[in-house]
């Protein structure tokens, strides 16, 4: 078999051993905890790894960029319902929702976007929902 003249760069990130970072949210006094796996600079999707310590809760909000969470180790709760490890969970652009960890365990999970990542609380005056004067 003959090897190609330019193999694809792989970008290649052990979980295990990489530091965790803050990731803020000002509104609502967060610094939440991931590790950066992958960003696209041409569509501005986004692969995380994340924590939501337990009894954390993202209260309503949406977000410009629809996301997906698999969850790797604990539940993730959501306006919906909680769902396991080994779950995916897709969130719609634009759409209104809740999600954390439960109250007696963190919850870690993969964090995918499909273009740049935006977040707008329910009642900031970002707002999409907000009504105008």
């Amino acid at each position: 078999m003959t090897t190609p003249s330019t193999p694809v760069e792989l970008t290649v990130v052990d979980t295990t051993t990489a530091a965790w970072q803050g990731f803020p949210v000002a509104y609502i006094g967060a610094n939440l905890e991931h590790v950066p796996l992958v960003e696209d600079p041409e569509t501005g999707m986004t692969v995380l790894k994340m924590v939501y310590r337990a009894g954390f809760t993202n209260p309503w909000h949406s977000h410009p960029c629809a996301h997906g969470v698999y969850v790797l180790e604990g539940v993730l709760n959501t306006h919906q319902g909680d769902y396991p490890a080994g779950s995916f969970v897709w969130f719609p652009e634009g759409g209104v929702m809740q999600h954390g960890a439960t109250q007696d365990q963190d919850v870690t999970f993969l964090f995918i976007t499909n273009k740049p990542f935006d977040i707008h609380f329910v009642g900031d005056e970002d707002d999409p929902e907000a009504p105008t004067m």
